[in-house]
């Protein structure tokens, strides 16, 4: 079963200094937390900030292509966690055709942020999310967990949604 997510926020670990996409369902009971790549967090943020470039990026250049081949993204998805990597699909549609495109979620929350399309995780990643978390004797992974299950408005700055 999946759960419609929203990106609540963009912010950088404290631990590691990397990005991390904070994914929250409506009703605020599960949190995601995602660690993307700096370039990925950028595209993710000039999104998030409306900033328009002079020449098309990457994810522009994907929605302006999808556009151009009367292509519509139905919804993406974070479909798996394995090996601590989360998987994504990108559902597209095009002449009544539904298409599963393999994806890094970065890359496909970019999209959907974009395209103004659902968010999706399953919930199995949610679950085996919260379980790695549970699992691990590192204190310090715990302490960012209740950090991260924590945060309210302005701990998310200027990147909250």
């Amino acid at each position: 079963m999946e759960v419609e997510m929203k990106i609540r926020g963009l912010m950088m670990d404290p631990v590691t200094n990397m990005p991390i996409v904070i994914l929250r369902d409506s009703s605020g009971n599960a949190i995601l937390p995602i660690w993307v790549g700096v370039y990925e967090a950028n595209a993710i943020a000039l999104e998030i900030e409306k900033v328009t470039t002079p020449r098309p990026m990457t994810h522009d250049l994907i929605k302006n292509v999808l556009l151009g081949l009367s292509t519509g993204v139905q919804k993406v998805v974070v479909s798996e966690l394995r090996d601590d990597t989360f998987y994504a699909i990108i559902w597209l549609e095009h002449g009544g055709e539904l298409i599963s495109i393999d994806s890094r979620p970065s890359d496909a929350l970019a999209l959907a942020l974009r395209l103004d399309c659902p968010i999706y995780v399953e919930e199995s990643v949610l679950k085996n999310s919260k379980a790695a978390a549970n699992m691990s004797d590192k204190a310090g992974a715990e302490e960012l967990r209740r950090w991260l299950e924590g945060l309210n408005d302005e701990d998310l700055g200027r990147y909250k949604m």
